[in-house]
């Protein structure tokens, strides 16, 4: 039997039904998870995507792009392949791509997490007899803590910090965990500022009906002080240049999966390292590998032979496939905050 996805050079590719998911060169139909930089790109031909990720896409790859989109669950048929698009729990918009044809039922995963997210519609697990499943964080040792507990350490260090007249500045991707963030921590601390990269993707998920707490730019500041008790939320190329020397002598941390391991935030040289991911933890790969029912199951980029061989131990039919993905630093392209309405480069991650 035909499998529903293969590897082409340009990307993942459906034969029956000819077109590309996340592809990474330009191709004539194109089905994107999400609006991350290593899976959204310009050039192709036709997008189609979720309802809610429109106002990310287009800010991001042209408000021209010829995309059609579709709510979470709905179904069309292209050239008799079923596709319906489901939550992924990742970022705002992001979903699993679920195909069905000739009795077959693959799924698609992009990026996923399961935990909650105020910011986003949370993971779906879709039965099916393939799963193509991300593996970012597929190593035991990753495990994430519950939110309530991380952002009471985050609004300790900004409340601390604040008290001693220093800066928090907390360095984030700019599109998802800036945002996360943002929903997370207690805004009635201090001001909150943010970089014009972030400000971009907030202006996007307030469209679309996210809550957010109010928060400024630089050039809205009219008391300097401000700037000493500031929470500010910034991407991480923004660390080396001339927008953070303007808050003096700050505090600085670093919110990523990455910070689990201790070795990370010592080379980044950061005062605090937040563990907070837009990923699946392991437990949470197993949970939804296993919520699935597939019994077969491709794994992309991460710890794919780890996972590839654990999933065989426990008796599923696993391999990998080989992809262009990464990770949110793929995203540091996006860190100049372009106008909505220009197209980007296309620049591989």
């Amino acid at each position: 039997m035909q499998d529903l996805i293969v590897q082409r050079p340009e990307g993942l590719y459906c034969p029956p039904g000819d077109f590309y998911i996340d592809p990474w060169r330009p191709v004539d139909r194109a089905v994107i998870t999400h609006a991350h930089a290593d899976h959204a790109r310009v050039g192709h031909g036709h997008y189609l995507a979720s309802a809610p990720s429109e106002g990310v896409l287009r800010s991001r790859l042209g408000e021209g792009i010829n995309l059609q989109t579709l709510d979470y669950g709905d179904q069309i048929t292209h050239n008799s392949v079923k596709v319906s698009l489901h939550p992924a729990g990742h970022v705002l918009g992001s979903a699993q791509v679920r195909l069905e044809h000739a009795g077959q039922v693959w799924v698609a995963s992009g990026d996923y997490k399961v935990a909650p997210d105020a910011t986003c519609v949370p993971f779906e697990a879709v039965p099916c007899n393939v799963f193509i499943t991300e593996s970012t964080f597929g190593l035991p040792i990753y495990r994430w803590r519950p939110d309530a507990e991380l952002f009471t350490e985050i609004n300790t260090w900004w409340s601390g910090n604040a008290a001693a007249g220093r800066a928090s500045v907390l360095l984030c991707y700019s599109f998802g965990k800036a945002q996360r963030i943002l929903s997370g921590v207690d805004a009635s601390i201090a001001p909150i500022i943010v970089h014009g990269a972030v400000q971009t993707l907030n202006t996007a998920y307030r469209a679309a009906g996210v809550h957010l707490p109010e928060t400024q730019m630089v050039s809205d500041v009219m008391d300097p002080a401000e700037f000493r008790r500031a929470l500010v939320l910034c991407p991480p190329g923004a660390a080396g240049g001339p927008w953070i020397k303007r808050f003096g002598d700050f505090s600085d941390a670093f919110a990523s999966g990455w910070m689990q391991l201790r070795g990370a935030r010592r080379r980044g040289g950061y005062d605090r390292g937040f563990v907070l991911s837009d990923h699946a933890d392991w437990p949470g790969l197993m949970g939804a590998i296993g919520a699935t029912g597939a019994s077969r199951v491709i794994v992309t980029h991460g710890s794919v032979p780890v996972l590839v061989r654990y999933l065989t131990e426990q008796g599923l039919q696993a391999e990998a496939f080989e992809t262009e993905y990464g990770d949110e630093s793929a995203d540091t392209q996006f860190d100049a905050a372009p106008p909505a309405a220009t197209p980007l480069p296309d620049t591989a991650s």
